[in-house]
């Protein structure tokens, strides 16, 4: 006889008649439930987030740069608004695309194409 995979276990012992609280199956399986919804799209999705925030904190002069409207652009000049000089999302980035400059939020870059390190690196 071959051995059971490990949720088919789980599933024949839900079924078996215990003489415990009859809450517990149903339980059980809402708690399963939420672990898997947890493990599968709000872990990796905070995660995401958090790596989108340290990229966009880490914006540099010279990186080039997609907003969330879809303009492609370089980085000319970051102005901090904050009190201090930490980066927030409310800074204004003035970017270069083609011959015009725009001033976007630091939070609505959606993503850096290429960083200053890499684009001389590609140079030399």
């Amino acid at each position: 006889m071959t051995p059971l995979p490990p949720l088919a276990t789980a599933a024949l012992l839900l079924q078996l008649p215990t003489g415990s609280n009859p809450l517990f199956g149903p339980l059980f399986m809402y708690a399963a439930i939420f672990a898997i919804f947890y493990f599968i799209l709000i872990r990796p999705q905070q995660r995401q987030r958090k790596q989108h925030e340290l990229t966009i904190q880490n914006l540099k002069k010279g990186d080039r740069v997609v907003t969330a409207g879809g303009v492609i652009g370089d980085v000319v000049h970051i102005k901090a608004l904050g009190a201090d000089d930490k980066p927030t999302a409310e800074d204004e980035v003035t970017i270069r695309s083609g011959e015009s400059r725009l001033i976007v939020e630091r939070g609505r870059i959606a993503r850096i194409v290429t960083t200053t390190a890499s684009a001389s690196n590609s140079a030399a």
